[in-house]
C-alpha cells in the first residue's frame, strides 16, 4: 500500500504546539509600562537583555521567561523539559538571569518586578517570580564539562553575576531592536515561518554559523539541497542563520560577518532564490555538545526540519590546554539520540577541504588525503591579517575582501593605539 505524504506549509510543529510571542500588544503596552515603573527594578546585561530577545520570540518555546528553579534543575541535569502533558522538550542550556544581594534586598516580597535594560530604559516585567540560590561551579561544570579558567562566555556572564537567581513569567513591552543596521535581518521564528511559507517551501535545512562562510560551507550547503531534491523535494530552502549575540572578542564581529554574507550571495556562491539570511539572537556559549542541542531546538521553533550539523559544533580550543575542548564528532552523535529533538532530521556533513589538484573546495577524499589542504579559522584570520591571498576558489572575492579590509582597519586601530600609548 503506498502512502500519501501531505505537505502542508507549516513543516514542524513549533515546541509545546504554539509558538510563544510575550510581547504585549499595543493597547496595553501603556498600563503594562506604567505598572513596571511602581515595581521593584532589575538591571540586565547586554547578554541578559539578548536572553529577554530570544525567550520574548519564542525561540525557547514553551518557555515563558527565564527559568524557576525546578526548570533549571530540568535543563541542568536532564537537558530538558517536561511539559503539562507529560511531553519532552529539549532545553539543553538553562536560561537565566542572575542577579546580586542588594537586587534580592530591594525585591523583598514583591511577586513582580521590573527590568531595565542596560541603558536604563524600560524593557518589561517579570510575573510570579521565584528567587533562589546560583550555585555557579554546578552550573558551569554541568554545562561545559569542564572549570578550566578562560572558558569566554562565564568569564563574561556567570564569573561577575550575583549570587541569586531569578525566575518568572516575562512580559516585554516592545519588540527587542538594537538600531546597528541589522535588524531587518533579526527575523523571529513566526516572521521566518512567513517568509517559508510564503516561498512555499517543502523542506527547510537550518546552518548555524558564527563564521565568515567559504566555498567549503556553500559546498555543503549546495549538496545538502541537492540530496533533498533526490529524497523528493520540491522546494528545498536554506536558511543560513549566523548568530548575532555575545561572541568571543577574537570571533569577526557581527557586521563584518553580515557583508561577508551578502556578498557570497552577491556573488551566486548561494542561490538568494532558495536562501534566507537571518540572524539568530542567542548569545554563544562555546559549549559544545550541550550547545548543540539549543542551536537546532531553536531551529525547530522557526520552523526548520532539517538541520546541517558538522564537525566539533559550538567547540573551541581548550582554554588552558592545546586540544580540542570536546570530541569533534560528539556534537553530531549527541545531536541524533538527543531528548525532545525527535522530530528533526539531523544531517550530518561530510568533510570539505581545499583540494590542492582541482583548485577548489571539495569532499575530502581519504584516498588522496596529501592532495587536501585544510584550512581552520585561525590559518584563514592569518591570511586575512597579513594581506596574504588564501588559495584560489577558497572563498569568493568580494567576500574575501571583507575580511581583509576589517583586519586591515583593526591593525590601523591597534597602531594608533600604540602610538597614543607611547606618546602619554
Amino acid at each position: 500500500m503506498s502512502l500519501t505524504i501531505k505537505l502542508h506549509s507549516s513543516l514542524i510543529e513549533p515546541d509545546g504546539g504554539a509558538l510563544v510571542d510575550l510581547v504585549v500588544p499595543e493597547s496595553e503596552r501603556d498600563s503594562k509600562a506604567l505598572e513596571a515603573e511602581s515595581l521593584p527594578k532589575v538591571s540586565l546585561t547586554k547578554i541578559d537583555l539578548e536572553w529577554v530577545h530570544v525567550i520574548s520570540e519564542g525561540w525557547a518555546s514553551p518557555l515563558r521567561g527565564f527559568m524557576r528553579e525546578d526548570q533549571y534543575l530540568q535543563s541542568l541535569h536532564f537537558n530538558s523539559l517536561k511539559t503539562k502533558d507529560g511531553s519532552v522538550v529539549n532545553m539543553s542550556l538553562p536560561i537565566v538571569l542572575a542577579i546580586d544581594d542588594d537586587t534580592k534586598e530591594r525585591i523583598g516580597s514583591s511577586p513582580n518586578v521590573g527590568l531595565l535594560g542596560p541603558n536604563g530604559d524600560l524593557i518589561g516585567l517579570l510575573r510570579s517570580i521565584e528567587i533562589y540560590k546560583h550555585n555557579k561551579e554546578e552550573r558551569i561544570a554541568r554545562t561545559w564539562g569542564s572549570t578550566a579558567p578562560g572558558l569566554p562566555y562565564v568569564e563574561e556572564a556567570i564569573t561577575p553575576a550575583g549570587n541569586w537567581l531569578i525566575g518568572g513569567d516575562l512580559e516585554v513591552l516592545e519588540r527587542i531592536k538594537y538600531n546597528d543596521g541589522l535588524d531587518n535581518y533579526r527575523l523571529s521564528p513566526q516572521q521566518l515561518r512567513n517568509e517559508f511559507d510564503r516561498r512555499q517551501a517543502d523542506a527547510v535545512f537550518a546552518f548555524q554559523l558564527r563564521n565568515p562562510v567559504h566555498n567549503g560551507h556553500a559546498l555543503l550547503m549546495n549538496d545538502t539541497r541537492k540530496r533533498l531534491l533526490e529524497m523528493g523535494y520540491k522546494n528545498p530552502i536554506l536558511l543560513l542563520h549566523p548568530l548575532g549575540g555575545f561572541t568571543k572578542p577574537d570571533d569577526v564581529p557581527l557586521d563584518v560577518r553580515m557583508e561577508q554574507h551578502s556578498k557570497v550571495l552577491e556573488d551566486g556562491v548561494l542561490d538568494p532564490e532558495t536562501t534566507i539570511v537571518g540572524i539568530f539572537p542567542s548569545p554563544m556559549h562555546y559549549a559544545g555538545p550541550t550547545e548543540v542541542q539549543w542551536h537546532a531546538k531553536a531551529r525547530i521553533n522557526a520552523g526548520a526540519n532539517f538541520y546541517i550539523v558538522g564537525r566539533d559544533p559550538a567547540g573551541m580550543g581548550h582554554p588552558t590546554e592545546k586540544r580540542d575542548l570536546y570530541d569533534p564528532d560528539h556534537g553530531k552523535k549527541v545531536l541524533s539520540m538527543a531528548p525532545g529533538l525527535e522530530k528533526l532530521n539531523i544531517l550530518p556533513f561530510r568533510v570539505a577541504a581545499y583540494d590542492t589538484v582541482e583548485k577548489k573546495m571539495a569532499f575530502f577524499d581519504p584516498s588522496r588525503s596529501k592532495d587536501f589542504l585544510f584550512i581552520s579559522g585561525t590559518k584563514m584570520r592569518t591570511y586575512a591579517k597579513t594581506g596574504e591571498n588564501p588559495p584560489d576558489g577558497f572563498m569568493c572575492p568580494g567576500g574575501w575582501k571583507v575580511l581583509v579590509n576589517y583586519y586591515e582597519s583593526l591593525q590601523t586601530e591597534e597602531a594608533a593605539q600604540q602610538q597614543a600609548v607611547l606618546s602619554t
